[in-house]
């Protein structure tokens, strides 16, 4: 993720926080696109996912940053999130490695090609807070896909950390 992105999304954060809401925000060296998640793998399995994730083929791809939401519904949110477009285009890869690891990973999951900026803990006031959010309009950054990222998550109390296992290059 380019630092503009980050520097974009860290500001943008700022702006939607208030005291209505309580939301652990993501770090903005931790901000990326999840295009699968594996889950749990035994480490003798590890090496047989980087080869078969080297072994995709796709060009390099221009995205904006589209519009802002949060998951699951209007009623119980727990994730803010940013859309990108053209999502066709993720999706498209996203399906190329999900198609790669099948037979080592669990079964495939619902798709949604976001950014998680937040996870919410609390709302004091729901309408207020979708009010904001939907008056929130976000810039189309520009910026480029070269790469994706194998990485491990290791979950703690102050929220989760990331290593980069293995990088390949489109």
């Amino acid at each position: 993720m380019p630092n503009k992105v980050r520097d974009y999304v860290y500001n943008l954060c700022k702006e939607i926080n208030s005291n209505n809401i309580k939301v652990n925000w993501i770090h903005k060296k931790n901000l990326h696109l999840t295009m699968k998640f594996i889950g749990e793998v035994e480490d003798s399995k590890v090496n047989e996912i980087k080869d078969r994730l080297n072994h995709i083929e796709y060009e390099k791809f221009i995205l904006n940053l589209e519009t802002i939401g949060f998951f699951p519904n209007n009623d119980f949110i727990r994730i803010i999130w940013i859309g990108v477009n053209p999502e066709e285009k993720v999706i498209e890869l996203q399906k190329k490695i999900d198609s790669s690891l099948l037979d080592l990973t669990s079964k495939d999951q619902r798709f949604d090609a976001h950014l998680t900026i937040g996870r919410v803990k609390n709302i004091k006031n729901r309408e207020e807070f979708i009010k904001k959010i939907k008056d929130t309009k976000i810039e189309k950054i520009q910026f480029e896909v070269n790469e994706f990222k194998l990485m491990k998550s290791t979950l703690s109390k102050d929220g989760p950390t990331y290593e980069e296992i293995a990088n390949f290059v489109l």
